[in-house]
């Protein structure tokens, strides 16, 4: 593990192993899932994002291309519909080689009260956030073993932690990954596979920042957290390619937390 500097003001940290890795990313487009391609892609990793938002894949394509060395690659998938995603999965393995680092990301936090969810929206809520994370697991999973192993992080959240209302359906979903992850290491270590997942707290996109994240609010989690500074996606990001690198080779079974101290 080496850290670059590149200005007064930022510093790089270059993991092992990770140069010429093949990650997928789901729900790469935007968000933490942009900054997560974004850190992949200055660690030298062959990276693969998953999204449907066409023009805001195409963007961050456009973006990440000027200069750089490595160039992201955006393949525009419906993660919902799990019988195409093995075929999704096993076309980029054909094109990039096995994926040793699978990202577990997308999700959709649309705000929903309890009285207004019928059968339908429950059922599109936890294929929105939390089937797709078996089936892409399902998928790499061979091709990762048959290369000596690799690293499966998946992407939950603070707000069932936190009793958030609002949000049931999908709360229900993010608790579910963190025992999804739990339920799979002892499968996978044997394999060589690592799985661990990471727990953003209030982190400040551009989504939240247009939809949520009002003066009130931003006061009511800074009052909550034990740093008084929101989370950052590149915060998340640099755990995220510290667990999939081999310098996190003893860490699996586990959940990270960066939530600056608010659970």
């Amino acid at each position: 593990m080496s850290t670059i500097k590149l200005n007064q003001m930022e510093s790089f940290t270059k993991f092992a192993g990770l140069d010429g890795a093949v990650a997928l990313v789901t729900g790469g487009a935007t968000g933490i899932g942009s900054a997560i391609v974004e850190n992949f892609l200055r660690q030298g990793s062959r990276v693969v994002f998953l999204d449907k938002n066409v023009e805001a894949g195409r963007e961050l394509v456009a973006r990440l291309t000027d200069g750089a060395k490595t160039i992201p690659e955006f393949v525009c998938t419906e993660l919902t519909d799990l019988h195409s995603l093995k075929g999704t999965i096993e076309s980029i393995e054909r094109r990039a080689g096995p994926v040793r680092v699978l990202v577990n990301n997308a999700g959709n936090d649309d705000r929903h009260e309890m009285e207004e969810i019928t059968p339908e929206y429950w059922r599109e809520r936890m294929a929105s956030n939390l089937d797709h994370y078996f089936f892409c697991i399902q998928g790499v999973a061979p091709a990762m073993e048959a290369a000596g192993g690799g690293s499966i992080i998946n992407l939950g959240s603070c707000v069932w932690r936190l009793g958030f209302p609002g949000l049931p359906a999908y709360s229900t979903a993010k608790a579910a990954i963190e025992g999804l992850t739990r339920g799979l290491a002892r499968t996978l270590g044997p394999r060589n596979i690592r799985i661990n997942c990471v727990v953003p707290g209030c982190v400040r996109t551009r989504r939240q920042v247009e939809r949520w994240l009002t003066p009130e609010l931003e006061q009511v989690v800074l009052d909550g957290q034990c740093l008084k500074h929101l989370v950052e996606p590149e915060d998340v990001a640099k755990m995220v390619a510290f667990l999939a690198s081999e310098d996190a080779r003893s860490c699996t079974n586990q959940t990270f937390v960066i939530d600056a101290g608010w659970l």
